[in-house]
């Protein structure tokens, strides 16, 4: 087992200690300018909603390699529900993004909540194997 200094910042550890890793490899896609996601009015309470997306695509920041997963979205939705044709486009758009896993699920969850303001959200991310490794990154928004 390793003993880690406190004090310790990610951000220290020099590029090649990291793989090769770097700032803007970690920050690649989270401030992209992605399509707006549109939204009508809900007209029920008090149920939730499931959309699943089984083809999403991106690129690896790092290796420029595609990466592919299922995103897996689910809402109880207040006064508005996600329209699913701006959701496809807003999806669409990761295709070309270099972007790391764990910041594309955690950027639709922000861009999501910020679309429709739910009482709740929840997005997963299921990630294509790759060297052996399959990646699931999950997301969630409660309103307090």
């Amino acid at each position: 087992m390793h003993e880690f200094d406190d004090q310790v910042n990610l951000r220290d550890v020099d590029a090649a200690t990291a793989g090769g890793y770097t700032d803007e490899h970690a920050a690649s896609g989270t401030d992209a300018e992605l399509p707006s996601i549109d939204v009508f009015p809900n007209q029920y309470r008090d149920y939730e909603i499931t959309i699943v997306n089984p083809e999403y695509t991106s690129i690896c920041p790092k290796t420029g390699l595609p990466d592919f997963g299922t995103i897996t979205l689910r809402y109880e939705p207040d006064a508005s529900c996600i329209e699913l044709k701006s959701l496809k486009l807003y999806f669409l758009a990761y295709r070309n993004l270099g972007i790391f896993h764990e910041n594309a699920v955690n950027r639709m969850l922000c861009d999501l909540v910020a679309a429709c303001d739910p009482v709740r959200m929840e997005i997963c991310g299921e990630f294509t194997p790759r060297g052996g490794l399959h990646t699931t990154v999950t997301a969630e928004y409660e309103r307090d």
